[in-house]
């Protein structure tokens, strides 16, 4: 069936007269619109579902959106039947997340299914911990995260307060993709809808200090900065700093303002230095010590600190959980916490850094695919075995502790407060500590480069890059013999000089490329499951013996990224 024949099913009765017109209208002017907005349907990438709002089958609306959740309820009636079943749901700040809200638990409840709904913007890892902590089939937050405006999504969690993962992910998609839009049940019964708020906020912080905090020495005196950047973190994160004991808190007033037009950035992103330019100015005023901002559905932080030269400066992904996870293991063996039964969670296109941590420290890391719902995998797979630390990804994501299953900005943005206190209080920045590091366990240092190719054309122009990568490999990058590539769509690992090719079944097939080389240098290839990009990873390592030699190799891995772009012809 042809773009155009699909737009026309959109003409029938089943579809309200406000859909129908602007079906109509985009027929009628031949809008280039059309072809993307039904040359495919919306599929579930390693976020859920995502995609710019609008009328047809790519489009995320009141139709795709009520598939989703019909095909869910119907697949949940049958894996728990016979139970009260209860989903917990939540939205963020973006244009019509309320709407959607209500809308989704207006199908759960035709259904029969109980929804405990929020009352207004949470952030997503409220919601994973709500699905816990209120004994819940599952969960569904609607966000887009950090994409622009115009997008929005859905995300769904199951039992355990994590994403689906597989078998039940698949196992809901043939659900989903079996529901005819004329099936879906609209009309909700708000007597099975309970409302939740505050109150909630109260217990998730409480757990958010319990698993995220180990002392308080220097609280009192750390000067931080926090945004939001207009998301969903206004509700928490003063609240969790204060309750916390954290006394010198200055807000970015502007940003705090809940809003789906992100107005201060061009995007509302903490991994980009200017979604905290504000926040930054705002630490030059107040001499922080530390700026944190939240992207806005309030799972990934970014977080600044002083430099050696006392200016404000954003770490990587890496950097941060470095940061985070050394601390933490640190802690747990002065507790006498660690019997060589822990684990942390990282993933393929995180830095190799935290194997090297997890030896050193006497646990192990489990790594997996991008996305924390692998993480989460891991922790259900590992539950009376073995007992989780903490985790992250270079996308600026981290959780501390199970009591959350997926990435928490409220226990990280603790605990990164907490590490930056007792360095000040012992005459160092959380920058040094970063450092003492490197010089422990070797300087890692990343970069990443993102190719954006948008609508139908962009996919197939992404699809013919990783055909090429595959077929054509680099054999050298920045100077350094490619020595072995793993292929995780075709599950080998190739030893290039000597041609053996050895089969990896235990990470699930993915469109994943990575090339190492001689020195040390690793560079992933990947397109994005929620974003029209293709992502290339790159990471490069040396050894260092002091702040001197950090500012030397910092210099000179720089140069070996920026040879890298050039070799894969990225420039």
């Amino acid at each position: 069936m042809d773009t155009l024949e699909k737009a026309k099913l959109w003409l029938s009765e089943t579809f309200d007269e406000e859909t129908r017109n602007a079906v109509q209208t985009l027929i009628d002017s031949n809008s280039p619109d059309l072809e993307d907005s039904f040359y495919r349907e919306l599929e579930f990438g390693t976020g859920g579902m995502r995609g710019i709002m609008g009328v047809g089958t790519n489009r995320l609306n009141k139709y795709t959106l009520g598939q989703a959740t019909q095909g869910l309820a119907n697949y949940m009636l049958e894996q728990f039947k016979g139970e009260e079943i209860k989903v917990a749901i939540a939205y963020d700040v973006r244009h019509n997340s309320k709407e959607f809200g209500k809308l989704v638990a207006d199908v759960l409840t035709a259904n029969g299914i109980k929804v405990l709904l929020f009352k207004d913007h949470r952030p997503t890892p409220e919601l994973s911990f709500t699905v816990r902590d209120k004994k819940c089939n599952g969960g569904i937050v609607l966000t887009a995260s950090h994409n622009p405006p115009e997008y929005n999504g859905y995300k769904v969690y199951w039992n355990d307060g994590a994403q689906i993962v597989p078998p039940n992910d698949e196992a809901i998609i043939n659900e989903v993709y079996s529901v005819k839009f004329d099936e879906i049940k609209f009309n909700g019964n708000d007597d099975l809808i309970e409302w939740i708020g505050e109150e909630q906020d109260d217990v998730y912080i409480d757990a958010c200090i319990e698993n995220s905090t180990y002392q308080n020495e220097g609280k009192e005196n750390l000067n931080i900065v926090f945004t939001s950047i207009h998301g969903t973190t206004y509700t928490t994160i003063p609240k969790a700093l204060a309750k916390a004991g954290f006394k010198k808190v200055d807000l970015v007033k502007e940003q705090m303002i809940p809003s789906g037009n992100f107005p201060t950035v061009d995007s509302p992103n903490p991994e980009e230095p200017a979604a905290l330019e504000m926040a930054m100015d705002l630490a030059r005023i107040t001499n922080a010590d530390i700026v944190i901002g939240t992207d806005p559905d309030g799972d990934r932080l970014g977080i600044a600190v002083r430099n050696l030269d006392g200016e404000m400066q954003l770490l990587n992904g890496n950097q941060t959980n470095t940061i985070l996870t050394y601390y933490i293991l640190n802690e747990w063996r002065k507790q006498g916490r660690i019997t060589g039964k822990e684990f942390i969670g990282s993933t393929i296109v995180t830095s190799d850094i935290f194997y090297e941590i997890a030896q050193k420290f006497g646990v192990e890391c489990k790594v997996g695919l991008t996305g924390f719902k692998w993480i989460g995998k891991m922790i259900r797979e590992a539950e009376g075995t073995q007992k989780f630390v903490c985790g992250g990804e270079e996308s600026f994501g981290f959780m501390t502790g199970d009591f959350v299953r997926d990435k928490d900005s409220c226990g990280s943005i603790l605990l990164a407060c907490e590490i930056a206190a007792w360095c000040k209080a012992n005459g160092k920045t959380m920058y040094q500590y970063m450092i003492d590091i490197y010089k422990d366990l070797g300087m890692y240092y990343e970069g990443l480069i993102n190719i954006v190719r948008k609508g139908k054309e962009g996919a197939e122009e992404i699809q013919n890059m990783m055909k090429d990568f595959r077929e054509n490999p680099p054999k050298e990058l920045a100077g350094s013999e490619v020595l072995a590539i793993k292929d995780f769509k075709e599950q080998t690992s190739l030893n290039t000089s000597t041609n053996e090719k050895k089969v990896m079944n235990d990470i699930p097939k993915s469109n994943v490329l990575i090339y190492y080389t001689e020195d040390g240098t690793k560079v992933c290839v990947r397109p994005s499951g929620t974003e029209p990009k293709i992502k290339f990873y790159v990471s490069v390592k040396d050894s260092i013996s002091s702040e001197a030699d950090f500012r030397d190799k910092l210099k000179s891995l720089e140069a070996k990224i920026a040879a890298v772009k050039t070799d894969l012809k990225l420039d």
